[in-house]
C-alpha cells in the first residue's frame, strides 16, 4: 500500500508540523514532484455532516485530506488550516492519506447502531485523485460498504474510477451507488491552468461514457460556472452537447462561490492570469463567497433551455445561500420545537 520513497525529515518534526496523532511516516516520491504525502492511521472513517448543511446527505468519508489536483477555486482547502498548514500551496502538495481508513470504515459500519445511511465520497477532497493509483484504498472502502448494505455516492474528477468500474457494478447489484463526474472547464488550455492536477476533460468524459456503459445512470456537475471565463452561451452549450454526448444522464450546475482560504487563493490566481477579470471578481465575491444573485438566477435561466436542448436532466447547486439559511432555519427549529409524543412501538437502542 504504502511507497518505497524518501522518508522526509524525523518523526517529531513531521508530528509537530501536522499537529496530529497517528502520523506514520511522510514520504516523497519522484512521480509526484513537490508534493509530500504524510501517512496516518485514523481513528474513524465515517463523518457527520452538521444537521444545519444543506448537503442531501448526513456521511462521508474523505480517504485523503489535501489534493494534487490543485483546483484553484476548490472550496476544501480552508480544512488544511485545521492542520497549521496553508489552504493555498500546502493543501495542494501535503497530502494526508489515511492508510487504514477501510478497516476502520469496517468497524464502524459493524456496529449495531449503524443505519446504513447513504456514504458520500468526494465531497471534501478527491477519492480518485493520482494517489490513489499506488495507495488503493477506494476498493476496500466500496467492499466495506457494500458488504454492510450501506448505499454510496462518488463523486470525483479522477479517471482512476474507471479501475474500479468492475467492483461497483457489483456492489450496485446489493446497494444503491450513485456515481457523478465533475467537469467544469472545457476549453484545454484553461482547464489545465485553473485545474493543474487533473485528467483531462477529454480523458474525464471518456470515463463518464465506460461508466454509462456498465449501466449507471451518470450525473456530471458543471460546476463552478466561472464568470467570464466559462458561462457564455456557447461555452454552455458546447459543454452541454459534450456531456451528452458523454452518455451522462443528469447535470448539476452552480456558478463559481469561494470561501475564505479558495477565495485568497483564487483571487490571486485571477490578478495574475486574467487581469482584465479582477475588477468584476473583486465586485462579485470581494464580500460574499457567492456570485450576486441575480448573476445566479440569469445563469440558472440560460442554462435551462440548453439542458431541454440536449435531452439532461439537472439539478441546481444545493450549495447556495438561500439553501444554506433554509437549512439552518429548519435545523433550529429542531432543535427548539417539543418533541411530539410518539404512541408507536420503539425499537431497542444500541
Amino acid at each position: 500500500m504504502r511507497w518505497s520513497g524518501q522518508t522526509v525529515g524525523a518523526e517529531q518534526r513531521e508530528r509537530a508540523l501536522l499537529g496530529m496523532s497517528g502520523l506514520v511516516r511522510s514520504v516523497r516520491t519522484p512521480e509526484f514532484a513537490g508534493v509530500t504525502f504524510h501517512e496516518v492511521t485514523a481513528k474513524s472513517a465515517l463523518n457527520r455532516v452538521p444537521a444545519a448543511s444543506s448537503m442531501p446527505f448526513e456521511w462521508t468519508v474523505n480517504p485523503y485530506r489535501g489534493c494534487s489536483h490543485a483546483c484553484v477555486y476548490c472550496f476544501a482547502r480552508s480544512t488544511h488550516r485545521y492542520l497549521d498548514l496553508d489552504a493555498g500551496a500546502d493543501f495542494d502538495q501535503q497530502v494526508v492519506v489515511k492508510v487504514n481508513v477501510d478497516e476502520v470504515l469496517r468497524a464502524e459500519l459493524a456496529r449495531r447502531s449503524w443505519r446504513r445511511d447513504l456514504v458520500a465520497l468526494g465531497t471534501n477532497t478527491d477519492p480518485y485523485q493520482r494517489a490513489e493509483g499506488r495507495y488503493r484504498l477506494m476498493p476496500g472502502i466500496i467492499s466495506a460498504l457494500a458488504d454492510s448494505g450501506t448505499p454510496l455516492s462518488i463523486l470525483t474528477k479522477g479517471t482512476l474510477l474507471r479501475r474500479d468500474l468492475p467492483q461497483l457494478v457489483t456492489a450496485a447489484e446489493r446497494v444503491p451507488v450513485d456515481l457523478s463526474m465533475s467537469i467544469a472547464v472545457f476549453d484545454d488550455a484553461l482547464q489545465k491552468a485553473v485545474e493543474p492536477g487533473t485528467p483531462s476533460t477529454a480523458a474525464r468524459l471518456a470515463t463518464v461514457r465506460a461508466a454509462a456503459d456498465a449501466g449507471f445512470r451518470v450525473t456530471v456537475f458543471l460546476m463552478p460556472i466561472m464568470p467570464w471565463l466559462t458561462d457564455s452561451d456557447a461555452q454552455l452549450d458546447e459543454a452541454l452537447a459534450r456531456i451528452a454526448e458523454a452518455g451522462a444522464d443528469r447535470v448539476v450546475h452552480g456558478a463559481l462561490h469561494l470561501r475564505p482560504g479558495a477565495k485568497e487563493w483564487f483571487l490571486e490566481w485571477i490578478a495574475r492570469e486574467h487581469p482584465e477579470l479582477a475588477t468584476g471578481y473583486r465586485r462579485f465575491y470581494g464580500s460574499s463567497s457567492y456570485a450576486p444573485a441575480g448573476y445566479r438566477r440569469n445563469l440558472a435561466q440560460r442554462l435551462r433551455p440548453l439542458l431541454r436542448r440536449h435531452g439532461l436532466a439537472s439539478h441546481e447547486d444545493e450549495d447556495q445561500p438561500e439553501q444554506r439559511r433554509h437549512a439552518a432555519d429548519a435545523a433550529r427549529r429542531a432543535r427548539t420545537a417539543p418533541a411530539a409524543l410518539d404512541l408507536a412501538p420503539q425499537p431497542a437502542l444500541f
